[in-house]
């Protein structure tokens, strides 16, 4: 083996349980995280110039709104699409195809003279963006050691993190100095500088697996991968479910002003950096564990919330906690979700993928639902009950994981 090329039985699981473990290489993970905070940014970046985009493109705001909602269904359908039709490519240049994809969008973004344009760029980037996702576990259980996956996956996520946390703020404010199209220009530099990196730590990454829908279906049939995305299902629609009308209830149940839902808001963003690393941690010693943690501190939250929201204070933490909670949820469930299909971590993180859509989508509409008919208490009610579910299924049936399984 050459020190720049990676074989594909880098990570192999025998029959007798032994594996083969490659050198970490943490550069290239800290690639990957610059390459995901590009690709977030510019996913969350035209929530906060909604009114420049419209008033700029002669179009409403709720037209202009569609650039998010394109993007996550597109990445959705381009998850499985990607790792399918990528199969027989070697995985370095399919990372290096997603950053440019990345590149393209900001810039189609930037030059648009329509909602067509920007509508295509938009497209573009949940390409990059549901690829990127669908893969990601897979390469960094090629690139660090076994039990050091947990670790790569918090690196990771702190892209997601961060992007989560600044590109709202961030976005508003360059929007307002030098123009909405400067932001996504911002946007596109960070590609390049991720595919600079990438370019420079990422080794060659033969193909692995054999990526395929019967091969989707089988991973499918296991059943710890069944555990995994039952409860992604549920966790992460009830947090939807919540987090898209956490607004509402800030308003009307502690009766925050805009500066205060801002502060909150921004206190949840920290909250989720944080609970990152600490859901890295745990999942290190228990990738299931480090689920029940996640969704359980989010159905704590939400207990504080419903019955005693009503206090500022209280409701701050509260939000602060769920942060927390959400932010160790994704790296928890993606540690757990490869390490149940090891020999087909592609397949199973497309699985993933595609319920984590499915799960935001439904969550969004359950949420309001029950917004327009009960209010925004019920809402964060039912966020705390699927979570609690979640938890409850991964504790009895998620089983000790602390090394590779086969389901």
């Amino acid at each position: 083996m050459t020190d720049t090329t990676v074989e594909a039985a880098d990570v192999v699981a025998s029959a007798s349980g032994s594996r083969i473990e490659t050198p970490s290489r943490w550069s290239a993970v800290g690639a990957l995280s610059l390459g995901v905070f590009g690709l977030v940014t510019a996913e969350f970046l035209p929530a906060s110039l909604l009114t420049p985009i419209s008033a700029d493109l002669g179009v409403s705001s709720g037209a202009a709104g569609q650039t998010v909602t394109i993007t996550a269904i597109v990445a959705g359908i381009a998850g499985p699409g990607i790792v399918i039709g990528t199969r027989n490519l070697n995985r370095r240049w399919t990372l290096f195809g997603l950053a440019a994809l990345l590149v393209l969008a900001c810039a189609l973004a930037a030059l648009a003279n329509g909602l067509t344009m920007l509508l295509l760029s938009r497209v573009l980037l949940g390409i990059g963006l549901g690829g990127f996702w669908a893969m990601a576990g897979a390469i960094a259980m090629r690139l660090v050691s076994t039990e050091h996956l947990p670790r790569a996956m918090a690196i990771i996520f702190t892209g997601v993190s961060v992007a989560t946390v600044t590109a709202a703020p961030l976005g508003a404010y360059i929007g307002a100095t030098l123009g909405w199209r400067a932001a996504f220009v911002v946007a596109g530099l960070v590609g390049v500088l991720a595919l600079i990196g990438q370019a420079v730590t990422i080794p060659s990454l033969p193909p692995a697996g054999h990526a395929g829908l019967g091969t989707m279906a089988a991973v499918l049939r296991r059943p710890k991968i069944r555990v995994g995305l039952i409860a992604t299902i549920l966790i992460v629609a009830g947090h939807f479910a919540g987090f898209t009308y956490i607004r509402p209830y800030l308003e009307f149940i502690p009766r925050f002003d805009a500066k205060l839902v801002s502060l909150a808001l921004l206190g949840y963003g920290v909250g989720g950096f944080f609970g990152n690393f600490v859901g890295g941690m745990i999942t290190e010693r228990n990738a299931a564990l480090g689920s029940v943690f996640a969704a359980g501190l989010i159905a704590v939250s939400a207990a504080i919330l419903v019955t005693a929201g009503a206090s500022g204070a209280v409701a701050a933490v509260g939000v602060t906690l769920w942060g927390f909670g959400f932010g160790a949820f994704p790296v928890s469930i993606q540690s757990y979700i490869t390490r149940a299909a090891p020999d087909e971590a592609e397949s199973a993180g497309a699985l993933l993928l595609t319920t984590f859509q499915i799960a935001i989508s439904s969550g969004a509409v359950l949420g309001g639902l029950l917004v327009d008919v009960e209010g925004p208490l019920a809402v964060v009610l039912f966020l705390g009950v699927m979570c609690l579910l979640g938890a409850a299924i991964m504790a009895v049936r998620g089983g000790r994981q602390v090394a590779f399984s086969q389901g």
